[in-house]
């Protein structure tokens, strides 16, 4: 039996088909969930429909701008009436502009910090409030984070701090809701080239130094972050809550790397 059979899963942040959250949503499906994807605008709307479509006819797709209560609320009626119950929140939400990226940290404006947690951050802790009451059962909430939220990356910046953020909140979430067996998690995915990592400056390079010292010298590849978010959803990460799981070919274990040799 798939690892997902019989369990609805609501997708987050889906873009195109290059995001974490595509490649989430296709294992996902590959799993025997049902699963059910947003998109934030009217503008979105056509290109989350399709992204949809190529994963399975049997996705759903809502509409959710999560920096609206009222869009959460309909998000979770919907939901509510449809299935019943949510077994997996995924949360693959960020945002910073693009100016607050480009410029040292100390020069963001104060504008830019409240938006970047607003999306980035905050946007999980409305998510799970609005999820809480269609999880009676217990269940599997995670997000998507990165190594910039406990150390300075270059041109990381303000989303940085809002991914440190962002981990404080699974704790946090954790506590809270462990009691009725919700289990909250992060995974720390190495860079990606996502359309959103191309908005961070040097991008390219970031790719080259992670690959050239990473254990297993490569870069991620989006699958394994996939599997890892079947794995946080599934019966086998019963025992798993309040954790950033990373996801990165190892880099996080190095230091400083004297030899870029095989």
């Amino acid at each position: 039996m798939a690892l997902l059979t019989g369990k609805t899963a609501l997708i987050l942040g889906v873009a195109n088909k290059w995001s974490l959250a595509y490649a989430i949503a296709q294992a996902y499906v590959r799993e025997g969930a049902q699963v059910v994807l947003t998109y934030q605008s009217d503008r979105l709307k056509l290109t989350v429909e399709e992204l949809g479509k190529e994963i399975s006819p049997d996705v759903l797709v809502l509409a959710c701008d999560v920096t609206v209560p009222e869009q959460l609320d309909a998000l979770a009626a919907t939901l509510k009436e449809k299935f019943g119950t949510v077994d997996t929140v995924v949360h693959s939400i960020a945002f910073a502009n693009r100016e607050d990226l480009s410029r040292p940290y100390v020069q963001t404006s104060r504008d830019g910090y409240l938006l970047a947690q607003e999306v980035s951050s905050y946007s999980l802790v409305a998510v799970s409030r609005a999820m809480l009451p269609l999880m009676p059962n217990g269940g599997s909430i995670m997000t998507l984070s990165y190594l910039g939220a406990v150390r300075v990356v270059e041109n990381y910046n303000v989303m940085g701090v809002a991914k440190a953020a962002l981990e404080a909140s699974v704790r946090y979430l954790a506590s809270d809701l462990g009691a009725q067996n919700i289990r909250v998690n992060a995974i720390s995915a190495g860079p990606v080239k996502t359309t959103s990592a191309r908005g961070i400056k040097d991008f390219s390079k970031v790719l080259d130094g992670v690959s050239a010292v990473a254990p297993l010298r490569r870069n991620t590849d989006p699958a394994e972050v996939a599997d890892t978010a079947v794995f946080l959803g599934s019966n086998l990460g019963r025992g798993i809550t309040g954790n950033v799981i990373y996801v990165d070919a190892g880099f996080q274990v190095m230091a400083l790397a004297l030899s870029q040799g095989s």
